[in-house]
């Protein structure tokens, strides 16, 4: 599976729960001080920058571009024009080209699979929040649960973007990957 199967399969999987959110987004997540409205903002914000970051401009000329309420009136609406551009942007990429990032640069199919994490991630947070199925891809947890593990943990907790490690012996690969991420999903 290449590195835009899996953000297409996590940008979809994330976008179908925010679908399901249904006026609640003030409901609680599980990130502490986060309600539904602020994580769908994060990942907004985060589709936001992809496409001028996978076209190859740095953190500092994209600058203060994207700050602010992102979400409007219509949250939804502001969520489907977000993903659609970064979807389009990710199917438009060489995988090859450098993105540089706020710790440096690095190959596009790595900013891709850090973007997939995010939203796979999320799509549990949210799933959590809403009460709904939070069930995840397997087949795409499995490559980001060995991408993950080989080759970004510990950068994610040196550049402390992630919270600590939650520990889940024996619970499947779900659950460690978002033990990982610092979620105790049992």
């Amino acid at each position: 599976m290449d590195a835009r199967e899996i953000y297409t399969r996590s940008s979809s999987a994330f976008g179908a729960a925010v679908h399901a959110v249904d006026g609640r987004w003030d409901a609680p997540t599980p990130l502490p001080g986060w309600d539904v409205r602020e994580l769908v903002h994060h990942l907004v914000h985060e589709e936001r920058w992809t496409p001028p970051l996978l076209d190859g401009a740095t953190i500092e000329e994209v600058g203060a571009r994207f700050d602010g309420d992102l979400l409007g009136d219509d949250p939804l609406a502001s969520f489907d024009t977000a993903a659609a551009a970064a979807l389009a942007a990710v199917e438009d990429v060489d995988l090859e080209r450098v993105v540089h990032l706020s710790f440096g640069d690095r190959p596009a199919s790595e900013y891709v699979l850090q973007l997939s994490a995010d939203h796979l991630v999320h799509t549990w947070d949210l799933a959590r929040a809403l009460g709904i199925d939070d069930t995840l891809d397997a087949e795409v947890v499995a490559v980001l649960l060995g991408w993950y593990v080989r080759e970004t943990e510990a950068l994610y907790h040196r550049i402390g973007v992630i919270g600590p490690r939650v520990e889940v012996p024996g619970a499947g690969a779900q659950a460690e990957l978002l033990g990982r991420f610092g979620r105790d999903p049992r």
